[in-house]
């Protein structure tokens, strides 16, 4: 029998998957490319990548029960956990893209993704 931390990561890890499809289908739906889900770097993991026009946008998804909750979990850290993972990205996907921003989608049961533009900017 697994132990219920294992189940409960699991549950969490299911819950989150659907959250990142989500928020890529609504970024898909407002002219994003998706270019990466998931980007891993030794610094921390990236949860999508996309792109529209010139600017590589690096996306943070967060799925709670309500919208408070998500900005909450949006915390100085996590942040800077992310800026550094983008640095780290930014050669891979930069291609014709001359400007580069970290963004979030915050996602709530029965209600429309929320994407918040640049919450933090890069170069």
């Amino acid at each position: 029998m697994p132990r219920p931390d294992t189940d409960s990561r699991r549950k969490n890890d299911k819950k989150g998957r659907r959250a990142e499809s989500l928020a890529a289908w609504y970024l898909r739906a407002k002219g994003y490319r998706i270019l990466a889900r998931r980007a891993r770097t030794p610094l921390g993991e990236v949860d999508l990548v996309a792109s529209k026009g010139t600017t590589l946008v690096f996306v943070e998804v967060k799925a709670r029960a309500t919208l408070d909750t998500a900005l909450f979990a949006l915390h100085p850290a996590a942040l800077r956990r992310i800026e550094a993972a983008s640095r780290v990205l930014a050669p891979r996907y930069a291609g014709r893209c001359t400007s580069s921003r970290i963004d979030a989608v915050l996602v709530r049961p029965w209600a429309l993704p929320v994407h918040m533009i640049a919450v933090t900017r890069e170069g």
